[in-house]
């Protein structure tokens, strides 16, 4: 399999520089406590419950700024049991503790995204979903990339990454514009053919307006259950043969209630359980006692 790195863009190694700036920003106190002395630490994951590796790149990048090596015993995606030594950090003492709380940081958190993402998109194979998993744009600005990079890494699709990638019209843009298909026709003009709109809506009529309109994709938010299943069968039937389009379902999907909401007529589903208020994995970097 491709290593997903080979998706990060040239501009993502300054942000690793920004993190270790931000996280020591004067004297190094700790540091000066332990010196230049050659230290091994082990990368623990621990917690308590299996969990998927994900933040490679990002956790190895901190460390090469900081002069050290880190040797992987686990390869990213793969899934462990905790307690696992999971990779070796060599280098410099002061310069390992420079690097441990960024690098544990983004790892805990991008490793508990690509956890969650596994556990959702699991979940709704095993209830005979075929169709697409994503995240959200509802990421936290500043680690967007790390963010999406762990959907990639946990099986699901990340969505839209910023307001540039696809042309997205919500309830604010069809109410100031006046109407959905004066929204559509506006986007339309300056999007030109490589972009995909879609709309969110609220009711059926505005899905009916929404494909007749034009739209590519239709966010069903907030329909959930028979009304979903109902909404999506009559305007399938309905458009035949007359317009190509998607129905995505989106707004409050948890592992909970993910079953109603992964069905048939529905050909995405969208939520922000796999990266929001998500349990970060535990854990650790321990530097060895000298022989």
């Amino acid at each position: 399999m491709t290593d997903f790195a080979h998706l990060l863009p040239p501009s993502w190694k300054p942000q690793i520089t920004a993190w270790l700036t931000e996280d020591t920003p004067s004297f190094d106190y700790g540091g000066y406590v332990v010196g230049e002395v050659q230290r091994t630490a082990y990368l623990l994951g621990k917690g308590s419950s299996e969990a998927v590796l994900a933040g490679v790149p990002f956790f190895t990048e901190v460390f090469n700024q900081l002069g050290c090596e880190v040797e992987w015993h686990l390869r990213e995606g793969e899934t462990f049991q905790p307690v696992k030594h999971i990779a070796t950090v060599k280098g410099k003492a002061r310069y390992i503790l420079l690097g441990e709380r960024v690098a544990l940081n983004m790892l805990a958190r991008c490793s508990g995204i690509a956890t969650k993402s596994k556990k959702i998109h699991d979940l709704a194979r095993g209830y005979g979903y075929k169709g697409v998993i994503a995240g959200t744009r509802k990421t936290t600005p500043g680690f967007r990339l790390v963010e999406k990079y762990g959907m990639l890494v946990g099986g699901i699709d990340a969505h839209r990454h910023d307001l540039s990638s696809m042309i997205m019209l919500k309830d604010n843009h069809i109410w100031s514009a006046g109407s959905i298909t004066t929204a559509i026709k506006h986007a339309r003009r300056v999007g030109g053919f490589t972009l995909l709109l879609e709309v969110e809506v609220q009711s059926e009529a505005e899905a009916d307006e929404a494909i007749d309109a034009g739209a590519d994709i239709i966010m069903l938010d907030n329909i959930e259950g028979g009304q979903l299943a109902d909404v999506s069968r009559r305007l399938r039937e309905k458009w035949d043969g007359k317009r190509k389009f998607l129905f995505e379902s989106s707004g409050n999907i948890t592992e909970s209630n993910l079953q109603e909401r992964a069905i048939e007529g529905i050909d995405i589903l969208s939520t922000s359980a796999v990266h929001q208020s998500v349990q970060h994995i535990d854990f650790s970097l321990k530097i060895q006692k000298s022989n």
